[in-house]
């Protein structure tokens, strides 16, 4: 199996050699000389210096220079000049300057772009040299042959990048997607440069070349930049998607350390996240904070897994001295998630959601906008499920019940853009969403808590 693909491979190159060499005869007998060999010559040079510096797009993707002395010597030298400075930049490849692996020598990497080098010169140079004998004054003639030579000189080089891809049986679609942009890139960036050292070079004297090498740096560290902004962006993405799996699965451990001692509120935290997110989107606020009041309603009530042991279960009304415990958990949920960096903003949202608007609420007996948004849109979540949940002391409520008490608690309990907001939610929605029974909550609670008590698979349904 391994055979085929290295045969394939060397007839590619095999056949990628003969036309090389089939080109250059092709050159030789249609009258196309080598002009001011020594001028060549220091292009050539610079081609290879420019190739020795090159930028690595992929592991075996590369982008360099080394088109720009080429491209000039298209212009004003033709074809066959452009095709020996175009073969000649691969001298200066590190790989073949100094291999990573002494004993595998590049050989077929070095035939394969000296030879598609070698051709796309020399189509280069035709280009060029047919466009200036259309295009009537010299600047706007040399102006247009560079256009048109970047042009045919960059797509050539993505047809041979994607074939030599497709013969190694590498990925044509990911190769395609980044050497592509440098087609669009290349034309615009190489035309003036090129076009004005043309002609400064016929103008004003040969001696201009030298100036070559800022130009074609500045375009180099273009090159560079563009594609370390395209890495740090893709890095950044992954880092971002990670966290955000890291934090969720954090909050998923938590719920599930909680629903698993409360059997009565399994699945309520899982219906705050939702009703949480879902409001915050009603509200039109933005995508961060609507992924904030998700994670925030998900560990909301973690700070009760501190609470004395058969507090929570209690079947009856508690006592003073309880229902002061009971709003320890706020504070303490806000103690646990303080030690996680990442949740730094989120305790202090959890802290505050047992607020009220009228500032009799725990556990600093905060005020209307001094409350966080966040924690007030929670408040109003907690507060419907709870009451249409069962509890080991009630029987849950029906929903327009439920709703009706969120109408009447407007303004001393609960803020009243996010009660409208919810209230606008509910009354378009169906029963199952009301009662936090629809298939997406059952779903959630099941994949948390999955390694909960197996009782609790049941119980979610009820809560």
């Amino acid at each position: 199996m391994g055979a085929h693909p290295q045969r394939r491979t060397a007839a590619y190159v095999g056949a990628l050699v003969l036309a090389a060499f089939g080109t250059a005869i092709v050159l030789m007998l249609a009258g196309y000389g080598l002009e001011a060999p020594i001028t060549v010559a220091a292009l050539a040079a610079a081609a290879a210096v420019g190739e020795r510096i090159g930028i690595r797009l992929t592991k075996t993707i590369e982008q360099s220079i080394s088109v720009l002395p080429m491209l000039l010597a298209a212009v004003l030298f033709g074809p066959l000049a452009a095709a020996i400075v175009g073969a000649a930049s691969m001298l200066g490849d590190p790989e073949l300057v100094a291999p990573r692996d002494p004993e595998r020598a590049p050989r077929l990497k070095w035939a394969t772009y000296t030879s598609t080098r070698f051709i796309g010169g020399a189509a280069t140079g035709l280009a060029a040299q047919a466009t200036l004998g259309i295009v009537p004054t010299e600047f706007g003639g040399l102006i247009a042959a560079t256009l048109i030579g970047a042009v045919v000189s960059e797509m050539l080089q993505v047809a041979f990048a994607l074939t030599t891809m497709a013969v190694r049986g590498g990925s044509i679609r990911d190769t395609a997607k980044t050497v592509t942009p440098l087609l669009v890139l290349a034309a615009p960036l190489y035309a003036p440069i090129v076009a004005l050292l043309a002609f400064m070079y016929v103008e004003v004297s040969p001696w201009t070349l030298v100036l070559f090498l800022v130009p074609g740096m500045v375009a180099q560290r273009l090159f560079g930049l563009y594609q370390q902004e395209r890495q740090l962006a893709a890095d950044l993405s992954v880092a971002n998607e990670t966290l955000e799996r890291a934090n969720l699965q954090f909050a998923a451990a938590l719920i599930a350390t909680l629903d698993a001692r409360d059997q009565y509120t399994a699945g309520h935290s899982a219906a705050v996240a939702i009703y949480s997110r879902d409001i915050a989107e009603r509200m039109g606020l933005g995508e961060e904070i609507r992924d904030q009041a998700y994670l925030c309603g998900l560990v909301h009530d973690i700070g009760k897994i501190g609470l004395p042991p058969g507090l929570l279960e209690k079947p009856g009304a508690l006592t003073l001295d309880e229902r002061r415990q009971m709003q320890e958990h706020s504070a303490i949920g806000e103690r646990i998630l303080a030690h996680v960096d990442e949740y730094s903003e989120i305790s202090t949202i959890v802290r505050h959601h047992h607020e009220r608007i009228d500032g009799q609420g725990y556990p600093d007996g905060l005020a209307d906008e001094d409350i966080p948004l966040v924690s007030r849109i929670i408040a109003v979540a907690d507060a419907y499920n709870a009451m249409t949940s069962n509890r080991p002391y009630r029987d849950a409520m029906p929903s327009r019940v439920a709703r009706l008490r969120l109408a009447q608690a407007v303004d001393s309990q609960f803020d009243t853009s996010v009660v409208a907001a919810f209230e606008a939610i509910l009354a378009s929605a169906d029963e199952n969403y009301r009662l936090a029974k629809r298939a997406d909550f059952r779903e959630f609670a099941q994949s948390t808590y999955e390694e909960s008590e197996s009782e609790l698979d049941s119980v979610a349904d009820v809560a």
